[in-house]
């Protein structure tokens, strides 16, 4: 673990104390801003979530996102400041979401981060949202250091990397179609439980059978650690049609168990496929769908089975927040990887892009 900054930085200037990255992140549903002291210590982490607003629409409505962003984006800094106990004067760089998401809710947080940063002087760091989600497992984890593997499953992404070095990642797998995240939204939906569908799915499961009804486990001929999760999605929305016409009852918990449990089997079968292949030694999930109760448990047990380590992040860093995409603005920080106020938001921005 770096406990300061000591590294040359523009290749004439040497640091060796204490950076503060004030972060914002605005890529979907959460207005959220933090205080990250040497990409490890998180002094303050402000999120103001649209969750109760979207749940009567059934899923995020992005042009209400946006609008509830800038009312919220001044706030949440002020709040993250205050609470970090540090004035702007204190601050090292801005780091700021700038891709992938929804392209009005990250417009909002990049011109944000431009504002401030053309008014104070201070450094911008463009940041990569996944990367965010990756550098979360930084926060509570001193021993994580890269190499390592790393499962990002949130609502709009599905990725199998091989973190190689700070900032610098090999992709091995994603998802040809649906989410894992997308695809707990849309079965919640179909079995009555509603949005957020993940938290509910996970919270019915538990008083369901998973191995009630015997769902498909998709294999993608053509990419061994990709994923495809809509076919498993139609799979569910067949039984249930199936069930209705011949008049059976359907069991919610026993759907949602035996769903949860198919979408676990794949991400646990590709991501230890990948640990053997590649001889990783430790293995970390990130994004929304890693707070999943069942997900968490067997990517434990497969590790303990490997004999590697496990490192997940606590469920409010697995959501989105500003605290990890801070972690991942002191790594680019260190390595002078700053961005100029041309800097826009790139709402299918590839990971490794910059």
């Amino acid at each position: 673990m770096i406990k300061t900054a000591k590294q040359r930085i523009n290749n004439d200037i040497e640091i060796n104390k204490d950076i503060l990255i004030l972060a914002i992140e605005s890529s979907c549903d959460e207005t959220a801003a933090a205080v990250v002291r040497n990409g490890r210590s998180v002094l303050s982490n402000i999120i103001s979530s649209q969750i109760d607003l979207h749940t009567i629409y059934g899923g995020v409505v992005p042009e209400i996102a946006s609008r509830k962003h800038i009312e919220k984006i001044n706030q949440v800094i002020e709040q993250a400041l205050k609470e970090a106990d540090v004035a702007l004067k204190d601050i090292d760089a801005i780091a700021v979401t700038y891709g992938p998401g929804l392209v009005g809710a990250l417009l909002v947080g990049v011109a944000e981060a431009k504002a401030i940063s053309f008014a104070t002087g201070i450094p911008l760091i463009g940041v990569h949202h996944i990367e965010g989600h990756i550098c979360a497992n930084y926060i509570e984890h001193d021993d994580l250091e890269p190499p390592f593997m790393s499962l990002v499953v949130s609502g709009g992404h599905t990725h199998l990397v091989n973190v190689v070095d700070y900032g610098v990642y090999e992709i091995l797998g994603r998802t040809r179609d649906d989410a894992a995240g997308e695809a707990f939204d849309k079965v919640a939906r179909a079995i009555g439980l509603g949005y957020p569908g993940g938290p509910k799915i996970d919270k019915v499961s538990k008083e369901g059978d998973p191995e009630a009804i015997d769902f498909p486990r998709a294999k993608v001929r053509d990419g061994e650690y990709d994923f495809s999760f809509s076919g498993l999605k139609s799979a569910v929305l067949n039984y249930l049609n199936s069930e209705k016409m011949a008049g059976r009852e359907i069991s919610v918990p026993d759907v949602a168990a035996s769903f949860q449990k198919a979408v676990t089997d794949v991400l646990v079968e590709h991501s230890m496929n990948a640990v053997r292949e590649y001889g990783a030694e430790k293995f970390a999930i990130a994004g929304g769908v890693a707070s999943n109760s069942a997900l968490r448990k067997a990517m434990e047990t497969a590790c303990e089975q490997e004999g590697i380590k496990f490192y997940r992040p606590s469920p409010v860093f697995c959501t989105d927040n500003a605290a990890m995409i801070g972690v991942a603005g002191y790594y680019e920080y260190l390595k002078g990887n700053f961005a100029g106020l041309d800097l826009n938001a790139i709402p299918n921005l590839k990971l490794g892009d910059r």
